[in-house]
């Protein structure tokens, strides 16, 4: 009996620890069916959300298969709408160009024959002026006798060397020019002028005396060539062109108020010519505006 007595006592005490373990057990095996209940409910709604996710996805690849599908219309439309107005401009833009060089061939063919009237009219007015020089010498009287000559009158020019035109001494001259020999250009312009004053051609002779001094640095030879121009022939095509070296001259002399008179008189008279807007800018160079004007802080001494 009293062995007993301890085991039953050992017994009442494992049993409210094996109750105690399994209702431990109990619980935990519930809070792993509420886990697991919890993973199915979480795994039923990313289910959900993927389907609905994949539908959007799919829904955008057909907008964009559509969105392709319309713009590749629209290029082959505006590609095809390109092809046919290249066609239709290309004709008519072909036709303006062959038209235009046709015109351009035209106006050089009219440029040369105009070129060579007036080359014909420049030869046919030194032929005038060689058949009027030959009248008035079959008109003077005859030269008197030798003996009666004095030294002084012998010495005098009557007229042209025998054999000399008008026209062979300007061309030979306006030749020598545009070869650079001044010197014998200078020799050839003052012979026509001893000789054919008179003539239409005279004018040109007298400026390119004053241009060519200008050339060789002759500033008061080419200022007096220039003022011969603007004295002996007022009204002809070189007008323009002695006013305007006349004031390349005064500059060069540092004649500046008087150079100014000449830019500004050649802009007055021949406002529509050339060498108006060449005045106008050595007007500026000066420090003064084609008006008179002072401008300021281009002004010289």
């Amino acid at each position: 009996m009293k062995k007993l007595l301890p085991i039953s006592i050992s017994f009442l005490m494992i049993v409210p620890t094996v109750f105690a373990q399994k209702k431990e057990t109990v619980e935990l095996q519930r809070d792993v069916a509420l886990l697991q209940d919890q993973m199915r409910s979480m795994q039923r709604s990313m289910d959900e959300k993927l389907a609905t996710l994949t539908v959007m996805i799919q829904q955008t690849l057909d907008s964009a298969n559509k969105a392709n599908t319309a713009v590749a219309v629209l290029e082959a439309g505006l590609r095809d709408k390109l092809k046919d107005q290249e066609a239709k401009l290309v004709v008519p833009v072909t036709n303006v160009g062959a038209k235009v060089d046709s015109f351009s061939e035209d106006m050089k063919g009219l440029r040369g024959s105009v070129d060579d009237v007036n080359a014909k009219m420049n030869k046919m007015q030194a032929q005038i002026i060689d058949l009027a020089n030959a009248v008035k010498t079959l008109a003077a009287p005859p030269p008197p006798p030798p003996a009666a000559i004095s030294p002084s009158a012998s010495q005098a020019p009557t007229g042209p060397p025998p054999g000399t035109s008008a026209e062979s001494l300007y061309n030979n001259a306006m030749r020598d020019r545009l070869a650079g020999n001044a010197d014998l250009a200078l020799a050839g312009f003052n012979d026509f002028l001893k000789y054919f004053s008179g003539t239409d051609l005279a004018p040109n002779s007298q400026y390119y005396v004053g241009e060519l001094f200008y050339g060789k640095g002759d500033m008061d030879a080419a200022l007096r060539a220039f003022d011969a121009v603007l004295e002996k022939y007022p009204d002809n095509n070189k007008t323009p062109d002695a006013l305007f070296m006349k004031g390349k001259v005064l500059v060069k002399m540092s004649e500046r108020d008087e150079a100014a008179k000449q830019f500004r008189e050649l802009r007055k008279r021949f406002p529509t010519h050339d060498l108006a807007a060449k005045a106008a800018g050595e007007l500026r160079a000066l420090g003064l505006s084609p008006a008179g004007t002072p401008s300021g802080s281009k002004k010289k001494k």
